[in-house]
């Protein structure tokens, strides 16, 4: 399955992807998860500002 993600995003059309990696602190037991996301390169900036 992975191979049909990324042969998607290496079309010629497609805009520039990153993906980015947010620890989030859990409010009940105070743990940290991670976040996954793939967005486009103008708005990794406002991605991580939240």
């Amino acid at each position: 399955m992975a191979k049909k993600v990324v042969a998607t995003l290496k079309k010629a059309d497609a805009k520039a992807f990153a993906k980015v990696i947010k620890a989030v602190r859990s409010e009940k037991t105070g743990a940290y998860t991670f976040k996954e996301e793939m967005v486009p390169l103008e708005l990794v900036k406002d991605v991580l500002k939240d």
